[in-house]
């Protein structure tokens, strides 16, 4: 039978004192909210319907056509977000799961037992129920004498033997939608928050014969939600931990796992090395025998086998196998090195490719270059890519050689197996095989120091 869900993230989150929506706040380098379809995706769930409030349409630009969207005019409660849902969902008979879009630790194995539980016990709603030592700000579960589900009691609204319980109600359930919807329809603000709360479903299903059934997980961190910066980085330490702890035991080594940061959407193969104080970040791949760090950044890059990067910063470009990189170099977007290539200490290139073997070894700036294979390019050469207005590339042939201290003033070409000549500054084509020389002849003046100074050279310093 089908499984739908609908997620709720129409809340302004205003304890995150924050522009951005809540539930779009990055955790391991995904908006919480894409966590959570993410993982309802993985426990089977195929259809996603998304409540945003009437400023929601930054969430939608971010899920796209992935998931549908539903909108809660007014901010009433989370059973008035749900029963907003109601003509989208009409006609569905499978389980439907209600979570909120602050909730991204839920792993898909949770999320299918959830549902497993539901669908062989008959119920018309269940809910997922974990045990805590300090259940402050949570509804908390009421069992009746037999243990069975009796209701669920929000904080605010708790006697004090209730809200002494410590079984608390995670915000996440599964409903068959007739009688959640039934059900819905009958509830009131009569409350402490004057809100329509989902809650009181549970309740009124059960008051009319219906069978609600209690979910008990054992992981209380899954059931977090995230209401403030502090539970932000809470959620982040715990996702951070999972996806280490999943690399490692994949066949990745990390020297110091603490100060290692590997992102959600990062591809490792076994027996990548990752020094301490590295970033690896975005949709980062990178392949078997490669070391990074320590303190690397790497973000949205391709990264080939054995592949050195060593205190540097690669973003969102592609190095093959046997680069170096490093240290204290910074490849910026849209870069390619191909095998074997070397971009060394000190270096900065930017929409550039570095040919096979190619050697880019320290204090040099490369901007929208194409560099071939079997190059040397001198320290401190620049390509003066920016002429005020417009960017201009600059290309450099199949063996050529850079001298110290050049200007390459693009649009120029170096041709294959040509010099060019240290601290030359180059405005116009090198022809293959020629040596571009563009300085002015060394002349020395003797004595200068001294008539400058209107001394003789025997005259001496009283």
């Amino acid at each position: 039978m089908s499984v739908a869900a609908v997620v709720l993230a129409a809340g302004k989150g205003t304890r995150m004192k924050s522009a951005i929506p809540k539930v779009l706040h990055p955790i391991c380098g995904l908006p919480m909210i894409a966590h959570v379809v993410k993982n309802l995706r993985e426990a089977g769930v195929g259809r996603i319907i998304v409540v945003v409030g009437p400023e929601g349409q930054e969430i939608q630009d971010l899920l796209g056509s992935e998931v549908e969207y539903v909108v809660q005019a007014e901010q009433l409660g989370t059973g008035h977000a749900v029963l907003q849902t109601e003509a989208v969902l009409k006609s569905h008979s499978g389980p439907l799961l209600v979570i909120h879009g602050d909730t991204p630790l839920y792993r898909a194995a949770t999320l299918r037992e959830l549902i497993k539980t539901h669908e062989s016990s008959n119920a018309s709603g269940t809910v997922l129920s974990v045990l805590v030592d300090d259940p402050t700000g949570y509804g908390r579960i009421i069992r009746d004498d037999e243990g069975a589900f009796a209701k669920i009691v929000e904080e605010k609204d708790a006697s004090p033997e209730e809200a002494s319980v410590k079984e608390i109600n995670s915000g996440t359930y599964v409903f068959q939608c007739e009688p959640m919807f039934a059900a819905l329809h009958q509830i009131s603000p009569e409350n402490a928050q004057k809100e329509y709360y989902l809650t009181d479903v549970l309740g009124i299903i059960k008051e009319q014969a219906g069978m609600v059934e209690i979910y008990t997980h054992d992981d209380h961190e899954e059931a977090l939600g995230i209401n403030n910066r502090v539970q932000l980085a809470a959620a982040e330490k715990i996702l951070r931990n999972r996806i280490r702890e999943k690399w490692m035991l994949a066949g990745v080594t990390m020297m110091d796992p603490d100060t290692t940061y590997v992102d959600a959407e990062v591809e490792l193969e076994p027996d990548v090395v990752l020094m301490p104080f590295t970033f690896i970040e975005g949709r980062t791949k990178v392949a078997s025998g490669s070391v990074i760090g320590p303190f690397a950044r790497v973000r949205d890059c391709v990264v080939g086998e054995n592949v050195a990067i060593s205190q540097a910063t690669v973003l969102e470009s592609t190095l093959e196998p046997g680069c170096t990189v490093g240290p204290y170099s910074h490849i910026r977007a849209g870069c390619h090195l191909a095998e074997k290539a070397k971009v060394g200490g000190f270096c900065e290139i930017k929409n550039t490719t570095v040919g096979p073997g190619s050697k880019v070894p320290h204090l040099t700036y490369l901007g929208d270059t194409s560099v071939g294979s079997g190059v040397n390019i001198g320290a401190g050469t620049i390509t003066c890519n920016y002429d005020g207005k417009d960017k201009h590339r600059t290309v450099i042939e199949d063996g050529a050689f850079i001298g110290s201290n050049c200007n390459l003033v693009a649009p120029v070409k170096i041709g294959a197996g040509a010099y060019v000549a240290a601290g030359s500054t180059i405005t116009t084509d090198v022809p293959p095989g020629a040596l571009g020389v563009a300085r002015n002849r060394q002349r020395n003046i003797p004595d200068w120091v001294q008539r400058r100074s209107g001394k003789s050279s025997c005259q001496e310093e009283g």
